[in-house]
Protein backbone atom coordinates (compact mmCIF):
# COMPACT_ATOMS: atom_id res chain seq x y z
CA UNK A 1 0.00 0.00 0.00
CA UNK A 2 1.52 3.37 -0.96
CA UNK A 3 1.73 6.17 1.60
CA UNK A 4 -1.15 8.15 0.09
CA UNK A 5 -3.49 5.18 0.32
CA UNK A 6 -2.25 4.49 3.84
CA UNK A 7 -2.93 8.07 4.90
CA UNK A 8 -6.47 7.87 3.61
CA UNK A 9 -6.95 4.59 5.45
CA UNK A 10 -5.73 6.16 8.69
CA UNK A 11 -8.12 9.07 8.29
CA UNK A 12 -10.97 6.67 7.59
CA UNK A 13 -10.19 4.69 10.72
CA UNK A 14 -10.03 7.88 12.78
CA UNK A 15 -13.34 8.98 11.37
CA UNK A 16 -15.09 5.66 11.94
CA UNK A 17 -13.74 4.89 15.40
CA UNK A 18 -13.53 8.30 17.06
CA UNK A 19 -15.84 9.14 19.92
CA UNK A 20 -16.64 12.27 17.96
CA UNK A 21 -18.81 10.25 15.60
CA UNK A 22 -20.11 7.62 17.97
CA UNK A 23 -23.51 9.19 18.45
CA UNK A 24 -24.11 9.30 14.72
CA UNK A 25 -23.92 5.52 14.64
CA UNK A 26 -26.55 4.78 17.30
CA UNK A 27 -29.28 3.62 14.93
CA UNK A 28 -29.21 1.09 12.12
CA UNK A 29 -32.97 0.76 11.84
CA UNK A 30 -34.84 1.80 8.72
CA UNK A 31 -36.81 5.02 9.01
CA UNK A 32 -39.85 3.69 7.19
CA UNK A 33 -41.50 0.64 5.68
CA UNK A 34 -39.61 1.12 2.42
CA UNK A 35 -36.32 0.51 4.20
CA UNK A 36 -34.82 3.98 3.91
CA UNK A 37 -31.97 4.61 6.40
CA UNK A 38 -32.80 7.08 9.15
CA UNK A 39 -30.92 10.02 7.63
CA UNK A 40 -32.93 10.04 4.39
CA UNK A 41 -36.03 11.25 6.21
CA UNK A 42 -34.35 13.03 9.12
CA UNK A 43 -34.58 16.72 9.98
CA UNK A 44 -31.06 18.14 10.29
CA UNK A 45 -30.19 21.33 12.13
CA UNK A 46 -26.76 22.81 11.38
CA UNK A 47 -24.99 24.49 14.29
CA UNK A 48 -22.03 26.86 14.21
CA UNK A 49 -20.90 26.35 17.81
CA UNK A 50 -19.18 29.70 18.18
CA UNK A 51 -22.43 31.64 17.91
CA UNK A 52 -25.14 29.14 18.92
CA UNK A 53 -25.22 29.12 22.73
CA UNK A 54 -22.73 30.37 25.32
CA UNK A 55 -22.86 28.41 28.58
CA UNK A 56 -20.20 30.30 30.55
CA UNK A 57 -20.78 33.90 29.42
CA UNK A 58 -17.35 34.34 27.86
CA UNK A 59 -18.87 35.60 24.62
CA UNK A 60 -18.20 32.40 22.67
CA UNK A 61 -20.65 29.57 22.09
CA UNK A 62 -19.58 26.13 23.27
CA UNK A 63 -20.50 22.45 23.46
CA UNK A 64 -22.22 22.80 26.82
CA UNK A 65 -24.30 25.56 25.28
CA UNK A 66 -25.43 23.16 22.57
CA UNK A 67 -26.24 20.54 25.21
CA UNK A 68 -28.39 23.07 27.05
CA UNK A 69 -30.56 23.56 23.95
CA UNK A 70 -31.22 19.90 23.12
CA UNK A 71 -34.75 19.93 24.57
CA UNK A 72 -35.53 23.00 22.45
CA UNK A 73 -34.15 21.29 19.35
CA UNK A 74 -36.18 18.18 20.11
CA UNK A 75 -39.34 20.27 20.37
CA UNK A 76 -38.56 21.67 16.93
CA UNK A 77 -38.62 18.14 15.55
CA UNK A 78 -34.88 17.91 14.96
CA UNK A 79 -33.55 14.38 14.41
CA UNK A 80 -29.87 15.25 13.97
CA UNK A 81 -27.54 18.17 14.56
CA UNK A 82 -24.70 18.92 12.15
CA UNK A 83 -21.92 20.67 14.07
CA UNK A 84 -19.42 22.84 12.21
CA UNK A 85 -15.76 22.06 13.01
CA UNK A 86 -15.06 22.26 16.74
CA UNK A 87 -11.54 20.78 16.61
CA UNK A 88 -8.43 22.73 17.69
CA UNK A 89 -7.69 25.38 15.09
CA UNK A 90 -5.88 28.72 14.71
CA UNK A 91 -9.29 29.96 13.48
CA UNK A 92 -7.99 31.60 10.32
CA UNK A 93 -10.84 29.95 8.42
CA UNK A 94 -13.46 29.80 11.19
CA UNK A 95 -12.37 26.36 12.35
CA UNK A 96 -12.09 24.72 8.95
CA UNK A 97 -8.30 24.94 9.25
CA UNK A 98 -7.97 21.99 11.63
CA UNK A 99 -4.72 21.54 13.56
CA UNK A 100 -5.75 18.43 15.56
CA UNK A 101 -8.48 15.96 14.59
CA UNK A 102 -8.43 14.16 17.93
CA UNK A 103 -9.41 16.90 20.33
CA UNK A 104 -11.81 19.79 20.97
CA UNK A 105 -10.81 23.43 20.63
CA UNK A 106 -10.57 24.85 24.19
CA UNK A 107 -12.85 27.73 23.25
CA UNK A 108 -15.64 25.17 22.81
CA UNK A 109 -14.84 22.95 25.79
CA UNK A 110 -13.23 19.56 26.26
CA UNK A 111 -13.58 15.97 25.07
CA UNK A 112 -15.50 15.35 28.30
CA UNK A 113 -17.92 18.10 27.29
CA UNK A 114 -18.38 16.40 23.93
CA UNK A 115 -19.01 13.06 25.64
CA UNK A 116 -21.66 14.78 27.75
CA UNK A 117 -23.25 16.33 24.67
CA UNK A 118 -23.24 12.98 22.85
CA UNK A 119 -24.79 11.22 25.84
CA UNK A 120 -27.55 13.81 26.25
CA UNK A 121 -28.27 13.81 22.52
CA UNK A 122 -28.50 10.03 22.46
CA UNK A 123 -30.93 10.12 25.39
CA UNK A 124 -33.20 12.33 23.27
CA UNK A 125 -32.65 10.23 20.14
CA UNK A 126 -30.82 13.09 18.41
CA UNK A 127 -27.93 12.07 16.17
CA UNK A 128 -24.72 14.09 15.97
CA UNK A 129 -22.88 14.62 12.69
CA UNK A 130 -19.54 16.43 12.76
CA UNK A 131 -18.26 18.51 9.89
CA UNK A 132 -15.09 16.43 9.52
CA UNK A 133 -12.73 18.31 7.20
CA UNK A 134 -10.09 15.96 5.77
CA UNK A 135 -9.28 17.37 2.33
CA UNK A 136 -7.01 20.00 3.91
CA UNK A 137 -5.52 20.89 7.30
CA UNK A 138 -4.18 23.93 9.07
CA UNK A 139 -0.61 24.83 8.21
CA UNK A 140 0.00 24.32 11.94
CA UNK A 141 -1.00 20.64 11.89
CA UNK A 142 1.86 18.32 12.85
CA UNK A 143 1.43 16.42 9.58
CA UNK A 144 1.98 19.55 7.50
CA UNK A 145 4.86 20.80 9.65
CA UNK A 146 6.59 17.48 9.05
CA UNK A 147 5.64 17.40 5.36
CA UNK A 148 7.21 20.76 4.60
CA UNK A 149 10.38 20.03 6.57
CA UNK A 150 12.12 18.01 3.82
CA UNK A 151 11.55 16.03 0.65
CA UNK A 152 12.09 12.80 2.58
CA UNK A 153 9.88 13.51 5.58
CA UNK A 154 7.45 10.85 6.79
CA UNK A 155 4.39 12.88 5.80
CA UNK A 156 5.79 14.32 2.60
CA UNK A 157 3.17 12.83 0.26
CA UNK A 158 0.26 13.51 2.58
CA UNK A 159 0.12 16.90 0.83
CA UNK A 160 0.38 17.91 -2.82
CA UNK A 161 3.78 19.41 -3.57
CA UNK A 162 5.00 20.69 -6.93
CA UNK A 163 8.24 22.43 -7.86
CA UNK A 164 7.85 26.04 -8.84
CA UNK A 165 8.53 27.30 -12.34
CA UNK A 166 11.51 29.23 -11.03
CA UNK A 167 13.01 30.63 -7.82
CA UNK A 168 10.17 31.92 -5.66
CA UNK A 169 7.64 31.18 -8.41
CA UNK A 170 4.40 29.16 -8.10
CA UNK A 171 4.01 25.96 -10.14
CA UNK A 172 1.05 27.25 -12.14
CA UNK A 173 -1.08 30.29 -12.92
CA UNK A 174 -4.24 29.07 -11.21
CA UNK A 175 -6.22 31.60 -9.28
CA UNK A 176 -8.85 31.32 -6.57
CA UNK A 177 -11.32 33.86 -5.11
CA UNK A 178 -9.63 37.13 -4.10
CA UNK A 179 -7.16 36.47 -6.95
CA UNK A 180 -4.64 34.66 -4.78
CA UNK A 181 -2.65 32.04 -6.66
CA UNK A 182 -3.07 28.39 -5.82
CA UNK A 183 0.50 27.94 -4.72
CA UNK A 184 2.43 29.22 -1.74
CA UNK A 185 6.17 29.31 -1.35
CA UNK A 186 7.16 27.11 1.61
CA UNK A 187 10.81 27.39 2.60
CA UNK A 188 13.10 25.54 3.15
CA UNK A 189 11.73 23.16 0.51
CA UNK A 190 12.13 24.18 -3.12
CA UNK A 191 8.51 23.45 -3.88
CA UNK A 192 5.02 24.74 -3.35
CA UNK A 193 1.82 23.31 -2.00
CA UNK A 194 -1.60 23.60 -3.56
CA UNK A 195 -3.98 25.81 -1.62
CA UNK A 196 -7.70 25.17 -2.08
CA UNK A 197 -9.11 27.76 0.27
CA UNK A 198 -6.64 30.05 2.04
CA UNK A 199 -2.82 29.93 2.46
CA UNK A 200 -3.17 28.67 6.04
CA UNK A 201 -5.12 25.59 4.87
CA UNK A 202 -2.84 23.51 2.62
CA UNK A 203 -4.10 20.45 0.81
Amino acid sequence: MNRTALSMAVLLVLFCTSWLTASAQTSTHAADAEGHPWWQNAVFYEIYPRSFADSNNDGVGDLNGIASKLDYLKELGVDAIWISPCFPSPQVDFGYDVSDYENIDPMYGTLADFDHLASEAKRRNIHIILDFVVNHTSDQHKWFLDSKSSRTSAYRDWYIWRDGKGPGQPPNNWVRPLAVRRGSWIPPRVSTTTIISIPSSPT
